[in-house]
Order: C-alpha cells, then sequence, then structure tokens
C-alpha cells in the first residue's frame, strides 16, 4: 500500500514526525513485522493510555503490521488490595496461588476488552488474545514456590499472523496454558519470546522511563549488546531496568532485528521512533 503525501497528511497528526521521513520509513517497514510492549505502569494514566490507542490506530492506518502485548501489574495490585490480599515476591516474581491466579486472569483479560474496544471506536479493528479466546501461548511452569507462573515454551504463530493479514491488531495479554491451567507471564518475557517466535524487525518496550542513560544520566540513543552488558557489569544500569535489557538481548540473539526501550509518557513516541530520524529512546541492536 502506497500513500500519496496528502494522504500521509490526513493520518499523522500535525504534532508527529515530518511527513517526508514517515514516507521513507513506511517503505522501509512494509514487509517487516513490529512488536510493541506496554507495561502496566505507563497504563495509569489514561491520558497516555489514550496517545497509545491513537499511536496503534494511526499504525494500523499506514499498514504497518503490528502485534502488541500488554502487562497489567499496577490493576492487579489494586484488584489484589480490594480483596486484602498481600502479594509475596520471589526474584521480583509474583506468587501466584489459586485465588491470585483468578484475579489475575480476569483482570488481564478485562484490560485486553478495555484495549480492543478502544481501538475500535478509533475505528480500527483488533482481537484480543487471552486465555479465554485464542490462546496462543504455552507455557512451562516456573519455580514450584512461585505458584502458577510460567515461561513461554511454544506460540501459535499462525493464529497471530492470520489476524494480521486480516489488517486486524492482535492484542496479547501475558498468560499462557499448561494443560488448560492458566498461568501469569512476565510481560516483558512474554513480550520478547512472541517477536522472536514471530521473527520481528523491532521489539519495541514501553515504559515510564527515557531508555537507557549513561554515568551522566544522558540518554543513549543507540547502543550494542557488548556495550551493554559493560554498564550492567560497571553497574550504570542496575534495578528493573536489568531484565528488560536482558530480554531485549535474548531477543537480538534471536531473529529480533533491533529492541527499543521508549519512553511512553511522551506523545506520539512510537511513531518518532518508527517514522523519524531522531528516533525516540535507546535502541539496542547486535
Amino acid at each position: 500500500m502506497s500513500l500519496t503525501k496528502e494522504e500521509l497528511e490526513n493520518i499523522i497528526p500535525k504534532s508527529g514526525p515530518p511527513i517526508n521521513e514517515v514516507s521513507k520509513y513506511i517503505e522501509k517497514y512494509k514487509e517487516d513485522l513490529i512488536c510493541l510492549k506496554y507495561s502496566g505502569n505507563v497504563f495509569l494514566s489514561r491520558e497516555i493510555f489514550n496517545n497509545f490507542i491513537e499511536d496503534l490506530s494511526i499504525l494500523n492506518k499506514l499498514g504497518i503490521k503490528i502485534c502488541v502485548i500488554h502487562g497489567g501489574g499496577p490493576r492487579i495490585q489494586k484488584e489484589l488490595e480490594k480483596s486484602n490480599i498481600q502479594s509475596k515476591f520471589i526474584r521480583g516474581l509474583r506468587v501466584t496461588d489459586e485465588k491470585i491466579i483468578d484475579i489475575v486472569e480476569n483482570v488481564l483479560i478485562d484490560f485486553n476488552h478495555d484495549i480492543v474496544s478502544s481501538l475500535e471506536k478509533m475505528g480500527t479493528k483488533a482481537i484480543g488474545i487471552h486465555t479465554k479466546k485464542n490462546n496462543v501461548i504455552e507455557v512451562l511452569r516456573d519455580a514450584p514456590e512461585l505458584g502458577f507462573v510460567g515461561t513461554p515454551n511454544k506460540i501459535n504463530n499462525e493464529i497471530i499472523l492470520n489476524i494480521i493479514k486480516d489488517d486486524k491488531i492482535p492484542i496479547i495479554s501475558p498468560l499462557g496454558l499448561q494443560e488448560n491451567q492458566t498461568y501469569n507471564i512476565n510481560g516483558d518475557v512474554a513480550a520478547g519470546k512472541i517477536a522472536q517466535s514471530l521473527k520481528c524487525r523491532r521489539l519495541l518496550l514501553m515504559t515510564n522511563v527515557e531508555g537507557v542513560l549513561d554515568k551522566n544520566k544522558k540518554l543513549i540513543e543507540e547502543i550494542s549488546s557488548s556495550e551493554i552488558l559493560e554498564m550492567i557489569k560497571n553497574e550504570t544500569i542496575t534495578g528493573g531496568m536489568i531484565p528488560k535489557i536482558n530480554m531485549g538481548l535474548e531477543s537480538i540473539n534471536n531473529g529480533v532485528t533491533a529492541v527499543g526501550i521508549i519512553d511512553a509518557r511522551p506523545k506520539h513516541s512510537i511513531l518518532f521512533e518508527l517514522f523519524s530520524d531522531k528516533g525516540s529512546g535507546t535502541l539496542i541492536r547486535k
């Protein structure tokens, strides 16, 4: 699908990237698949949520093939607090017993519906994927002490690709099944495994930080895997960024061309990352 300058001007918002750059990058990505993962923390703001929905709708109108994986940690936490359930974490993963997995599943599926219906209100067709509908993730159970927490073992690419072929956006919850039992999956792990399975051109991990910062807290726009490992070693990168980076590194070693760690808070950060020379956030390459 080749769009004229006038058609692009009708799709790309005035606050988005320059039209001449957009047309160049559409050409670059037209045969490729982009995987986007939105962290649950980002979604606490409805304004950011609406911006995300608008950007997804724009990508779809531009003919860019995308799949989306969403998180939901803060919403899950809120629901557990309502039920007076204390969460226990081991190695940063929520211990998930029978009662908690039911709440996790309900919250994530409800959120999935929210994303799908919000896109449909924008005139963009989307299909929810979760443990009750179109499940695409088979899991292996993680450590038994974590309860119903799993790691993807097999992804059903065909379901995802058929939805994309139909010009719809697959919206995937980080849930999977093993023998009809639902398991919770870390959102970044789910996104990484799906991006690897689909051999995506880009995996964009949308979060609420600017990207990877150097020792002077300045944004690093592009970095190689060897440079990033050095930054973990010398503790320039610490804390919650490390699991994201590790999943990024695993992905670029398993078929994903590059991984972006992108701040979802500025308006149209996805569009600037994909369709502008300056990009947005940090791009990790092999």
